[in-house]
């Protein structure tokens, strides 16, 4: 890794006069201030300066011990130390005029990378050469340079697992159970009335049939599945600051999934008139009027309850006798931008969603995981009477970040087991594609140490086990069809009786 900068000093006041004694000080400066940190002949050097005014112009180059920005800084402090009570004179800035960062990448590209903020970037097999101009001291002091250099990494090396799948591995099936039907069981609700679609892309109106089927989910979910584990309800917003999501990597992994909150930039009537007046006279709503009246966001729509969760338990202690923790959130819908047109109530951009999040030792996680197998198989076997199977999948961004290692203890405990369930109206089981509709993820420490959760002596992980309800229903209807003598007796009992619904003439 090497760093060549070009830059300079703007010193209070004109500094030709005291050349001399600025020589001395950078001679000094490349055999000590310019090498703390670093192994010895291994430090930052000043190769070449010159002086015009008040300006000290330098060239500087490094390796990765001491940056070369971080050089220009110690030198902007250290000039004032050493020449400001005898000269009366000090630096006011510090400039880069061009700074060229030449590191190594662990592959080759295979396509072009992009990052904002340089002027060029280039590649002579895996090693990459940055070139930055007209940076500023505020740019160098908010450690921007080592983020660069990281998400370069990051990018060539996301190109090896771009298009990648999961690594998928069963782990468990029920075998097949004979089908009551083979039809989209959203497209009969539809004829049926059960259901309506929303006013926009991905949003449904469950009518008092559906809600039936999916308020029975829930109340499966809850009493036969994390009551008995001892789970505690909690509630939770429906709005997530961009804070929480810049400590879980949503807002920079998933931003083109988000819902995004804007807030009225007043209250003022007044301020609000015209466009309450154009809405009066046109009957549409003035998007360009509406623009100029709302803040840039601040904020999303829940993407997944457990930020919220892990936000709660930021910078705290939990006392031995609390672990493992176990809470779950069933207030806060779930907001999910998908491509494309509409789709069936397995995929939608707004969801209701019941999201059990667990932290203890990593010992307490792999034994809840298998008690919470056992309660998911008990669910779906002898209530639901589905047709499903477990995999262990690997996901690729785990095993890229460095949290999944194959000769150590973690094997086949940091990762999520996918529960997927058949779905006769896509064709055969054997060619079709399964459904997902339920996931158990063990996560390590990944969301544990950016919001700083501790214990009182011991290793903390958690996990996550979101129960998505449509997912559910969609799984069961596709099987079981719409008519309720057909469903299993233990389900019926749960219902009790379907609603009426509503006639239309």
């Amino acid at each position: 890794m090497k760093f060549d900068l070009y830059g300079s000093l703007t010193m209070s006041k004109n500094v030709e006069e005291i050349k001399d004694e600025i020589k001395e000080f950078i001679d000094s400066a490349n055999q000590d201030l310019l090498s703390r940190g670093a192994p010895e002949g291994r430090g930052a050097k000043v190769t070449g300066w010159s002086i015009e005014g008040d300006k000290i112009s330098l060239n500087i180059t490094s390796e990765q011990y001491v940056r070369a920005h971080d050089a220009l800084i110690r030198l902007k402090k250290g000039i004032g130390d050493t020449l400001g009570k005898k000269h009366k004179v000090g630096a006011r800035s510090a400039q880069v005029d061009e700074y060229l960062i030449t590191f190594t990448t662990e592959k080759d590209p295979m396509d072009p990378v992009t990052i904002p903020f340089i002027s060029d970037i280039s590649f002579d097999a895996n090693i990459c050469t940055l070139t930055l101009k007209d940076v500023t001291e505020e740019f160098l002091s908010h450690n921007y340079i080592d983020r660069m250099i990281k998400l370069v990494n990051e990018k060539v090396e996301n190109q090896y697992y771009e298009g990648k799948s999961e690594k998928w591995e069963l782990m468990w099936e029920s075998g097949p159970k004979e089908p009551v039907w083979n039809k989209d069981p959203t497209e009969v609700m539809i004829i049926n009335d059960w259901l309506k679609m929303g006013p926009e892309k991905g949003k449904w109106f469950f009518r008092p049939e559906a809600a039936a089927v999916v308020n029975a989910m829930k109340e499966i979910a809850v009493d036969e599945i994390l009551a008995p584990l001892g789970f505690q309800e909690i509630i939770e917003s429906h709005h997530v600051s961009f804070d929480i999501w810049l400590k879980t990597g949503h807002i920079e992994g998933s931003p083109n999934e988000l819902y995004y909150v804007c807030e009225p930039k007043t209250r003022d009537t007044k301020t609000w008139e015209r466009f309450r007046d154009l809405i009066k006279i046109t009957r549409q709503v003035p998007k360009d009027e509406l623009v100029n009246l709302i803040a840039a966001p601040n904020a999303g729509c829940c993407y997944a309850q457990c930020p919220v969760i892990y936000w709660s338990f930021a910078s705290k202690v939990i006392a031995d006798e609390s672990l493992p923790v176990l809470v779950y959130d069933r207030t806060a819908n779930s907001n999910r931008y998908e491509s494309g047109g509409r789709h069936g109530i397995e995929r939608v951009d707004e969801f209701h969603r019941i999201e059990p999040t667990y932290i203890g030792t990593p010992e307490q996680l792999v034994e809840l995981r298998e008690k919470m197998i056992d309660r998911y198989k008990y669910v779906f076997n002898e209530i639901l009477e589905l047709d499903w199977r477990m995999a262990w999948v690997t996901p690729w961004y785990l095993e890229q970040a460095g949290q999944i290692d194959k000769d150590d203890k973690k094997e086949k405990i940091i990762g999520t087991i996918d529960f997927e369930a058949y779905l006769p109206y896509r064709g055969t089981r054997e060619d079709s594609e399964w459904l997902e509709f339920q996931n158990l993820s063990i996560l390590g420490d990944k969301f544990i140490k950016p919001f700083n959760i501790k214990a009182q002596k011991a290793e903390l992980w958690s996990g996550c086990s979101g129960i998505g309800l449509e997912r559910w229903t969609a799984a069961f209807l596709a099987q079981k069809g719409l008519e309720f003598d057909k469903w299993p007796k233990k389900f019926q009992e749960k219902i009790g009786k379907m609603p009426p619904g509503i006639k239309f003439m």
